[in-house]
């Protein structure tokens, strides 16, 4: 249920588990995207498949030009909550949902030739630009789950001269081969690699999405260089880039707060907190990452478990300065991107709520859930 906005906690009361959105965490990375966007000439988009917690797009669309979506849903939520430039894609459009997309979108961006054939038609006769996602077959990813350029992917065209032959269809394309890239280096090889194969073709549209992927926010990333590397790519195309940050705005901007139910010892300390991986941190079992709590120092350590009855729900191993006890909290970090969007009901626990941290520092608790929000999610 949403709750009215001057429902007005302290940290200390706040019902666990709860994601904590931090504005001001939120603002310092929204502030180097918009640095990034002055000094590129680059439009960026917020991804929301990554973060799309609407209660906080007042701030983000202060320093972003909209976002883009990988569902109709998604794209509603950008258009209704969001506003600015709004992108729709998916990776196979249905018929029963292709024509309210198209009256969604400023721009709609199909995943295959085969799609672009089915449906251009309709987009043109509505007056909304056509995009094809391109695959150069390169990218940066440490997991195969996540590599767009896998063998056998289905995520985009490679073969040039199919898209020549429909080039005069397409009014630009969408990229996205990057993952968690911290390294500008290897990004500027990836683009380099896209122009030498691909300049002929982009040379013939009006704009170039490259995607999310690039951690621009990172400690130390050298965001001028990008910032030129973008305007000369653009300059020498003649196209507007764009960019679709999702972890790069979000990172560090949420938390999990937890609070230990029980502790008990087999073999070493366990702790079971009243929150769970697989219903609420779910990428960390499928990339099989633990949590981060910071400052995981002192002497006393502890494995920190979720209460489902999935034998691998645990967030990891951890040090503290003193025991934990029945009734300690916790804060996980980075449970901002691939969180909220990703929760479920599993073992019908508890969703955690979620609250606002203002700038301001007040936390408005913005959104509770409940037994009947669990009963309706199944029949």
């Amino acid at each position: 249920m949403t709750l009215p906005i001057q429902t007005l906690q302290t940290l200390q009361t706040l019902q666990t588990p709860c994601y904590l959105i931090d504005k001001s965490a939120l603002q310092t990375n929204l502030q180097q995207a918009a640095r990034l966007r002055a000094l590129s000439g680059a439009r960026i988009l917020l991804a929301l498949k990554c973060f799309a917690s609407w209660p906080v797009f007042d701030l983000m669309r202060e320093y972003l030009d909209g976002t883009t979506s990988s569902s109709l849903f998604e794209l509603k939520l950008g258009r209704e909550k969001f506003g600015g430039e709004t992108h729709a894609y998916s990776v196979a459009w249905a018929d029963h949902e292709i024509d309210e997309a198209i009256r969604q979108a400023d721009k709609i961006i199909f995943n295959s030739l085969s799609q672009l054939a089915r449906y251009a038609d309709r987009a043109k006769a509505a007056g909304i630009p056509c995009g094809l996602r391109l695959n150069p077959g390169v990218s940066v990813s440490g997991f195969d789950l996540a590599d767009p350029a896998r063998p056998f992917s289905r995520l985009g065209e490679s073969d040039a001269a199919r898209i020549e032959a429909v080039i005069d269809q397409l009014d630009g394309f969408m990229i996205h081969n990057n993952c968690e890239n911290h390294d500008y280096a290897r990004f500027d090889t990836l683009l380099t690699r896209l122009e030498e194969d691909y300049g002929h073709l982009l040379q013939q549209v009006r704009w170039v999405s490259l995607g999310g992927g690039i951690h621009f926010t990172a400690p130390g990333y050298p965001l001028d260089a990008l910032a030129g590397r973008l305007r000369r790519f653009a300059e020498r195309h003649g196209v507007q880039v764009y960019l679709e940050p999702g972890e790069a705005v979000a990172q560090g901007a949420a938390t999990l707060e937890v609070t230990v139910l029980d502790v008990l010892h087999n073999s070493k300390a366990l702790a079971i907190v009243d929150s769970s991986t697989e219903a609420h941190m779910l990428d960390l079992l499928i990339y099989r990452q633990p949590a981060r709590i910071e400052p995981n120092a002192g002497p006393h350590r502890y494995m920190i478990c979720g209460k489902t009855c999935l034998a691998g729900d645990i967030f990891g191993e951890y040090d503290f300065p003193a025991p934990l006890t029945v009734g300690s909290r916790l804060s996980i970090e980075d449970a901002a991107a691939y969180t909220m969007v990703k929760k479920n009901w599993f073992n019908g626990i508890h969703m955690p709520s979620i609250a606002v941290r203002e700038l301001d520092g007040q936390v408005r608790l913005v959104r509770e859930f409940d037994y009947q929000e669990y009963v309706a999610s199944l029949g």
